[in-house]
């Protein structure tokens, strides 16, 4: 991802939406969603289109792009759709959620036993409490145990007892146990004791005693351990000595695991009584520790899990299994592969003492290789508390602070996750600690255990920071368990047992059970009895729910929308709803619903209405009223329901039907009025006549009055209504009114508290409401505070009256004055007022006069004269007249010194090509000055500028250079002024990105970060999260120029952090984020699929997922699948694979793939084969029998519930003389008792009665045999039930037939009965010996016969496989089955539901399989959910039925549809039922039907029409019933934007501006302007504009070169090209130049009119320039042009010329110079050494006047005597090599004026 300043950013897109809740009133509902976007958009939630504020319940959580809506609390009146909304500068995005609040149901959940005491007696009925709970036990095998439970409650509780969910008859057998009911403890309860005789190895588990009575249900539980004791005979002579494992009689199975994964043995064990496991390795028991974990599933099966197998955990693994009855074994071979590149030094185990260190080592082949260190499953970052470190090939961690949580197994990991594994023990008093996390289904047992290293310590159970109940702990020596029966969503949370300082942490979760909410009432009628009472009935919902639940009942008033809930009942029957119950009067229709703790139910509405009045009552009467003459008088009154009444007025009637009347023509005026329960009635203006007047109120029920009194309004004052203020100025007229609210009311006037006194000045005048002083001329003195005061009210006046403002005429500007010392400096300031007061300041301070000082008036001219100005004299001064100020800054050189500034050395720092000035300022403008560099003068050139303006004198070099370096000089005769200069590389700068930078991508995408240099040259480093990056083919630095990139080829979410950019002087920064993909499953594109398979055969489920490294979940029928021998899991590239290789018809169901993101699902149905025959397998050979003997034709089918059809000779065989048909399992029989001739033929067996079914024929012959004789007698046979019993005899001859009869009745073989033949010897065999077996066999042969008695000992039959927890869709087909440890006969076993016996149902059938029995229901209904049972004469076997309502599902969804603007778009899709009621949603916003929206329902049809569509519809179309979601993309493209109205060609004058204008046809659309072909781009001139359709071009101020071809495009559309013609301006001058002349010094003012207004000037003097600034103002009012010469000389003296286009106009400027005077004058004495030289100096008053120095009247000529010099207006003569003949008197002659001076020569 790449990303700059100028990019417009993304908007924003919702990666996770907002999933619907359903919530329980008073619980916490959260929604969440993750949303992106650049820049990162801002998330508001709304609801009902209102933004919602956080508050105590609701608050807005957010983590990065996650954000959420959390409310707490949740009521009923929260329940809605809430939107989400991301926006940003790019975009916006919606997505909305609905929230669902569920009504508990009436009888609230028990609340804990620790915190509901029990109530003393005498105190009523309550529900169970416990007294005292069971405690948790240790113990050996074979020891007694007794766990008891103490309960109280009113009435008094049932106790029963459960072993890990089950009752105790389900899992043992009566002689095993005993239930001792008694009586608590000092007589308030009830106990019942649990003993257990003699404990056995599977008897451990959690015991739970539940109590319930009618008022709730309580529950305690605790945990026994079994342990074997440590000798190794039995002491119970009677149980089986301990099992030894056995050689294996076969190979075991192989299991192949890589290093450093799991492996995980499970092994499914049956047996009666329960069996003890026991697990081996390599021969030796084994025993639970941090890395071999043993346990029972939920499924019963015995597990040992192997954690992060190493080489040294392969070998034979052995689960071992025994009990009275005997033993068996399974086992498995484990081996370990190995990785090929390896550790080499891997993990030691480690031993650290509590609150020390643990210190983990390894080495790794290659020190560049990257390792991660783990704890279990969780990543370990580095910190304090886990100090990671590498040195070299080294990896160590050092974990400080070690505490009882931090035992368990550490791994290293290198790449290609190769570990190495290695146990940190914790020594501590907690020996065993708790494991990380425990999971627990909603409504099983937690169990938690911790083991101390002190017996009989106290420790502390909590859970998130409270303490939990001690009913539920328990200790025993070292163990201490915490056990939480039936845990709730509630009991979740970080368990933590605390000893000491010592403490060990699990975090409990608890998955929650879906459950299906209630059935509605049925039978609900409506009945109208009594008057304004309506009967409601109903009865239960079928079936009834299994959880409490309540009736909620609500109305609704016939025409209105909403339904308001009346009350909530327990039961069912018959409910009067009266008129009291509703608020007002109206027709009321009514609905009910049922509510559990597991949702609502529909409601069932009751058919018709009914009419209810309420029965009015007065909440608050009427009361007398006492108002004044002509206000409005208000009676009301409140009751206590909406209800019509009347109002009278002295005993007449108000008409109610008018709003407003009046009680007769011209009388009292009313209004009636009436909102909710209030009634109002308003008397307009009320006259003292209707003083006395009575109201009353009267409607069914209530009757009220009150009276109505009206006394004469006292005065006020009408206006003003506030204190006034007014300002006047001397002479204007004041005029005060006061308007009082009676006509000709006496007032008073008042001044500051003094009652005024009218004269000339001050009238006082009254016009009938209104009271007025007036003052006809206002003076100064007339301010103050005025009242009008009458009767208790006054109106205040606050007037202030001043002279008028003074205005300073001149100086309008700030004036600065330069002047040198003993100079005569004046300030001049001019008012418009000549007594106006004026005042002067200096530096902030009063100025009075003094000698120093002198203030001057004349007329309207106010002068402050200096008359000696000397240095300190200087400052700001200020001319004050009235509110208005004139500004003189006031500077006074010293001579002595010509440099003001700088006064001290100046050094100057620059970096290269920057612009240097060096300012020089001197005390007067004509002074010259010589520039100098490290000694040599400057020469001025392009790359060094001397620039000299007023004082001011500046070096400037506009491109400073290194060389440019060095120290200059500012001289002027011996003074000087230094400035060192500094020339350094500028520092590096980095000129994008200003501001930190962030980047949020993908996993897998390319990431650039990009930086630019100010300097090409320059190094930077990278640094990522504080250290600095290496480049590798994960993340490359490049350098282009000014360009600086680190790249990330394949970004990974490790990779993130943040990057710093860093130039030495500057630094960039940038987060990165990297996110994972989304994971998507690619293929199948639908998210549902039916699927049929045949049983048995191959079940292979595929889906495709993105990216290919996605993990994916396998889900049957809600349950989470694991592989296995019989299911498959499978993982190739992107492919994902689901395998039974053997599916059977219970394979089927719900199978679920689901992903992170994304889940698919697939219904399977599994199609048992076609009968065949397996047995014979072909047509047997003819059967020959003789007249009267039996004849059994058998045979079997594939199926056990099969039917089969016999035939004779082709003719159907009918049941009966001397036929019979016969199934036992998957065999056919069919008995001939005594065959006759007739019976002879051909015997079909049929499958079905369609053409081409399979069959099976036999033959049969009659025949008479040969005699035939007993050789040998029968033997009478014991066997045990399932044994085999064989009798056998010997006949003669040798082929003799011999018949067998068992209880009279010929044998017919079969699998149960062989009949055997050898030689002589003949034989018959009982296989699987049953009970009913048992009786006489009979051997005949010809007219000998032998007898013999057979005995079966009965066997038990018990349950191998057991009933397995079922659920099913409404209308599917259910197989409930069972496997028995032997064959028993079809009535050995029987089915039950809920107890009792099934009923007679033609969909329910019952089959036996050999071992297993099966209960089949054919299109299971909602009504068939239930406990079904099992049960023979030794066993039985439960199992939960639930049935899910049917399934909806789309048969076809919406389409995607793109419309252009302005057209309409239909959205259709096609459910699986009718008469669903959905909703339709855009963007996530519910969609109400209106004049551009249309839904209409049809079926199972459901269309949505949208018309008159812009794009701003465009979005996501949403179709939403319960949990069903259906969404298409709509998208509106704009319609083509055309121009309506074009161009037209425009000619303007120059200067003016120039408008081109066009219109759209739509007012959103971006225009391009175009000049000559050339695109335009805003600027100070050219303004682009768009008003609606209408786009402007806007050229100001327009010049020739402005003139050109002009067009506008918008998409496809053009206007133009129009011509733009610019004419040339004539200007002509109107008021020509005039000549002027003035003195030297002054100023001079040139104006010059011209004709255009918009035109531009120049004005030149003596043929150059001017320009503003210094002595030179140039200015422009309107048509007049303006120059203003100051401070002018001689030499400035020219021709002045004004331009303007063509025009122009001359003038002459005369300056006159003033007579030369002498400013400084040389000493009158000066003394100096003989050979020195001396120095005369003379200043003049300006620059360029001549001065003769003569010596005794002699004039000098310069030469190697004297030297002659001139600077400016200072003069100088200067004597070299002074001799004493040089004495005498030098004069310097300056005009006029002349100064002497005696020069005296001293030594020699």
């Amino acid at each position: 991802m790449k990303a700059g300043s100028g990019d417009q950013g993304s908007p924003p897109c919702f990666l996770r939406f907002p999933r619907p809740v359903r919530v329980v009133s008073g619980a916490e509902a959260e929604l969440k969603c993750v949303v992106l976007g650049e820049p990162p958009p801002i998330v508001v939630w709304e609801k009902g289109g209102q933004q919602l504020a956080a508050s105590e319940r609701l608050s807005f959580p957010a983590d990065g792009a996650e954000h959420g809506l959390l409310l707490s609390g949740a009521l009923p009146t929260d329940a809605g759709v809430y939107v989400c909304r991301a926006r940003n500068a790019a975009g916006e995005a919606y997505a909305a959620a609905a929230v669902t609040v569920l009504e508990p149901p009436a009888s609230e959940s028990e609340p804990q036993p620790a915190e509901r005491p029990l109530p003393p007696p005498g105190a009523g009925e309550g529900a169970p409490v416990f007294l005292a709970g069971p405690r948790s036990q240790w113990v050996l095998r074979g020891a007694q145990v007794v766990l008891t439970c103490q309960v109280g409650g009113l009435p008094a509780p049932a106790l029963y007892w459960e072993k890990d969910g089950m009752a105790l008859d389900e899992v043992w057998d009566s002689g095993h146990f005993t239930l001792e009911p008694g009586r608590a403890e000092g007589g308030q309860g009830v106990s019942l004791a649990l003993r257990i005789l003699a404990a056995r190895l599977p008897d451990s588990g959690v015991y739970v005693c539940h109590a319930r009575n009618a008022h709730g249900h309580a529950q305690a539980g605790a945990l026994l351990q079994v342990h074997q004791p440590p000798e190794n005979p039995p002491e119970d002579p009677d149980e089986a000595p301990k099992p030894v494992v056995e050689p294996l009689k076969c190979a075991p199975k192989t299991f192949w695991v890589n290093e450093g994964k799991h492996a995980k043995f499970r092994c499914y064990v049956m047996g009666k009584p329960e069996p003890e496991i026991e697990w081996h390795w390599e021969g030796r028991p084994l025993l639970s520790d941090r890395r071999r974990l043993m346990y029972r599933d939920r499924d019963g099966g015995f597990v040992l899990k192997v954690l992060y197998c190493q080489a040294k955990d392969r070998g034979l693994y052995v689960c071992a299994a025994r009990n009275s009855a005997g033993q068996t074994l399974s086992a498995v071979q484990l081996h370990v592969k190995e990785p090929r590149l390896r550790f080499t030094r891997p993990l030691q185990d480690v031993e650290g003492r509590e609150h020390g260190i643990a210190v983990l080592e390894c080495k790794v082949p290659n020190s560049r290789i990257p390792t991660a260190w783990f704890r279990e499953d969780q990543r370990l970052l580095p910190c304090r508390k886990y100090e990671q470190i590498e040195e070299g090939t080294v990896r160590r961690l050092i974990i400080h602070r070690l505490k009882a949580d931090d035992d368990g197994v550490y791994l290293c990991e290198m790449r290609g996750r190769v570990r190495t594994v290695a146990n940190v023990t914790v020594k501590g008093p907690i020996l065993k600690r708790l494991p990380r996390k425990l999971d627990v289904l909603e409504g099983e047992n937690a169990v938690l255990l911790v083991e101390t290293q002190e017996a009989g310590v106290e420790g502390r159970w909590s859970r998130d920071g409270e303490d939990l109940p001690a009913t539920c702990q328990s200790s025993s020596g070292h163990m201490h368990a915490l056990v939480l029966p039936g845990v709730t969503r509630e009991d979740a949370g970080e368990v933590t047992f605390s000893l000491g300082n010592s403490r060990t942490t699990t975090l409990l979760r608890v998955k929650c059970v879906k459950h299906s909410p209630p059935g509605p009432p049925v039978l609900a009628e409506m009945f109208k009895g009594h008057k304004n009472t309506v009967l409601l009935t109903w009865k239960p919902p079928e079936p009834a729910p299994e959880t409490p639940f309540i009736y909620r009942l609500e109305r609704q008033e016939v025409g209105s929308e909403d339904w308001i809930q009346c009350f909530s009942i327990e039961k069912a029957g018959a409910v009067e709803v009266p008129g009291d119950c509703v608020p007002s009067e109206g027709d009321y229709r009514f609905r009910v619903c049922t509510v559990s703790e597991h949702g609502r139910s529909p409601h069932v509405v009751f058919h018709g209405s009914a009419h209810l009045v309420p029965t009015a009552r007065l909440v608050a009467g009427l009361e007398d009223v006492q108002v004044y003459d002509g206000e409005d008088a208000v009676f009301s009154l409140d009751l206590s329901t909406i209800i019509q009444g009347t109002w009278f007025l002295n005993g007449e009637e108000l008409k109610s039907h008018e709003p407003e009347g009046q009680v007769e023509p011209g009388a009292l005026r009313y209004r009636i009025e009436q909102k909710g329960l209030q009634h109002r009635l308003l008397l307009r203006a009320v006259q003292h006549q209707h003083s006395g007047a009575l109201v009353g109120f009267s409607c069914p029920g209530v009757q009220d009055s009150a009276a109505l009194t009206i006394q004469e309004s006292p005065v006020h004052i009408l206006s003003p209504e506030d204190k006034v203020s007014l300002t006047f100025t001397t002479s204007e007229r004041v005029v005060l009114t006061c308007e009082l609210s009676r006509v000709d009311f006496p007032a008073c006037w008042y001044k500051d508290g003094q009652e005024v006194e009218e004269s000339e000045s001050l009238v006082v005048k009254m016009d009938g409401r209104k009271h007025r002083l007036i003052l006809p001329a206002a003076e100064v003195r007339d301010s103050g505070e005025f009242e009008c005061r009458t009767e208790g009210v006054s109106a205040f006046f606050s007037v202030t009256v001043r002279d008028p403002p003074v205005h300073i005429l001149d100086p309008q500007e700030h004036v600065f004055v330069h002047a040198i010392t003993s100079e005569c400096v004046m300030l001049t300031c001019e008012v418009d007022r000549e007594d106006a007061p004026v005042r002067w300041y200096k530096d902030g301070q009063e100025v009075e006069e003094s000698d120093l000082v002198v203030l001057e008036k004349e007329g309207t001219h106010h002068r402050l004269v200096l008359p000696a100005a000397q240095p300190p004299d200087g400052g700001e001064f200020q001319c004050v007249a009235g509110d208005e100020r004139a500004y003189f800054t006031v500077t006074i050189t010293d001579v002595s010194s010509w440099i003001v500034y700088p006064s001290g050395k100046v050094y100057v720092a620059a970096v290269r090509l920057e612009r240097v000035v060096l300012t020089c300022e001197l005390c007067r403008p004509w002074a010259e000055v010589r520039w100098t560099k490290d000694g040599e003068e400057v020469v001025e050139s392009p790359a060094l500028l001397l620039q000299k303006e007023d004082t001011v004198r500046r070096l400037v070099l506009p491109a400073v250079q290194l060389e440019d370096s060095g120290e200059y000089l500012c001289e002027i005769d011996d003074e000087s002024a230094s400035f060192t200069v500094t020339v350094t590389e500028p520092p590096v700068r980095i000129i994008y990105p200003r501001d930190e930078m962030t980047l949020i991508a993908v996993s897998l995408e390319c990431v650039v970060l990009r930086c630019e240099l100010s300097r090409q040259d320059a190094p930077v480093r990278w640094y990522k999260d504080g250290l600095e990056v290496e480049e590798s083919e994960a993340l490359v630095l490049e350098s282009d120029g000014p360009h600086r990139r680190l790249v990330l080829p394949a970004a990974q979410p490790e990779q993130g952090g943040e990057f710093v950019c860093d130039a030495g002087d500057d630094s960039a920064f940038f987060t990165v984020t990297v996110t994972a993909p989304p994971e998507k499953i690619v293929h199948p594109a639908a998210r549902s699929l039916d699927l049929q398979f045949g049983a048995p055969g191959r079940v292979e489920l595929r889906c495709e997922v993105a990216p290919a490294g996605s993990q994916v979940r396998w889900y049957k029928d809600g349950l989470e699948v694991e592989a296995s021998d019989t299911l498959l899991l499978g993982a190739e590239g992107p492919v994902r694979t689901l395998t039974l290789p053997h599916a059977q018809p219970e394979d089927a169901g719900e199978y679920v793939c689901e992903t992170r993101d994304e889940a698919v699902t697939f219904n399977v149905s599994v199609a048992e084969p076609p009968v065949q025959f397996l047995a014979p397998e072909a047509s047997p050979a003819p059967l020959c029998v003789a007249p009267g003997e039996p004849v059994v034709l058998s045979c079997e089918v594939s199926r056990a519930g099969a039917l089969v059809f016999w035939s004779h000779n082709g003719s159907p065989v009918q049941e009966g003389e001397g036929l019979e048909f016969q199934a036992e399992g998957p065999r056919r029989i069919l008995r001939i008792r005594a065959a006759e001739l007739t019976h002879a033929g051909l015997y079909t067996c049929q499958s079905g009665t369609a053409p081409g079914a399979p069959s099976l024929s036999f033959t049969v012959q009659v025949a008479e045999p040969p005699q035939a004789k007993l050789v040998s007698e029968l033997t009478p046979l014991t066997v045990h039930e399932g044994d085999d019993a064989t009798f056998r005899c010997e006949v003669s001859p040798p082929d003799a037939e011999v018949t067998w009869l068992r209880n009279g009745a010929v044998v017919t073989p079969g699998p149960q009965l062989e009949i055997g033949e050898h030689g002589l010897s003949r034989t018959l065999t009982v296989r699987g010996c049953q009970l009913n077996d048992a009786g006489t066999v009979t051997a005949r042969a010809g007219g000998t016969a032998t007898s013999a008695r057979l005995h079966v000992r009965e066997t038990e039959l018990l349950f191998l496989r057991r009933l397995q927890d079922v659920r099913a869709e409404e209308g599917q087909d259910v197989c409930l089955e069972v496997e028995t440890g032997r064959v028993g006969a079809a009535e050995a076993v029987r089915w039950l539901r809920a107890g009792e016996p099934l009923p007679h149902d033609s969909r329910m059938s019952m089959a036996q399989d050999g071992h297993v029995y099966r209960l089949f229901i054919r299109g299971v209904v909602l009504a068939d959910q239930g406990t079904y049972g099992c049960e023979s004469h030794h066993d039985r076997t439960l199992a939960r039925l639930s049935v899910r309502p049917k399934q909806l599902r789309v048969l076809r969804p919406l389409e995607d549809m793109t419309i252009i603007e302005g057209g309409s778009a239909t959205f259709q899709l096609e459910l699986s039922q009718e008469g669903v009621a959905g909703e339709w949603a855009r963007g996530g916003v519910r969609l109400q039907p209106g004049p551009k929206c249309h839904v209409h329902a049809e079926g199972r049809t459901h269309r949505l029409v949208l018309s008159s569509l812009g794009p701003a519809d465009s979005g996501c179309v949403s179709f939403t019933v319960d949990s069903l979601r259906c969404a298409a993309r709509l998208t509106v493209r704009e319609a083509p934007v055309t121009i309506v109205r074009g161009l037209q060609d425009l000619e303007v004058t120059e200067g003016d501006t120039a408008t081109l204008e066009c219109e759209l046809s739509q007012a959103l659309a971006d225009v391009t302007w175009e000049k000559d072909g050339c695109p335009l781009t805003p600027s100070p001139r050219l303004r682009l504009q768009a008003l609606g359709t209408r786009r402007l071009l806007q050229l100001r101020r327009c010049s020739p070169l402005d003139a050109g071809t002009y067009s506008c495009a918008v998409g496809a559309a053009r206007a133009g090209p129009v011509r733009l013609v610019v004419c040339e301006r004539n200007v002509s001058v109107l008021s020509e130049l005039r000549s002027v002349r003035v003195r030297e010094g002054d100023g001079a003012t040139f104006e010059c009119t011209v004709s255009e207004v918009e035109t531009t000037g120049s004005w030149e003097l003596g043929g150059r320039q001017l320009r503003p600034g210094g002595h030179v103002r140039i200015r422009q009012e309107g048509k007049k042009h303006i120059l203003v010469l100051s401070e002018l000389r001689p030499e400035d003296a020219g021709e002045v010329r004004f331009q303007a286009g063509p025009a122009q106009s001359v003038a002459q400027l005369e300056v006159e110079a003033l007579p030369l005077q002498m400013c400084r004058r040389p000493p009158r004495e000066k003394t100096v050494l003989v050979g020195r030289r001396a120095i005369l100096e003379v200043t003049v008053s300006r620059s360029g006047g001549h001065v003769c120095w003569l010596r005794e009247g002699v004039e000098l000529c310069p030469g190697d005597k004297y030297e002659l010099r001139s600077h400016g207006p200072t003069h100088s003569l200067v004597i070299h090599d002074v001799r004493p003949e040089d004495q005498g008197t030098y004069s310097c002659q300056a005009g006029q004026d002349s100064a002497h001076t005696r020069l005296l020569v001293e030594g020699e």
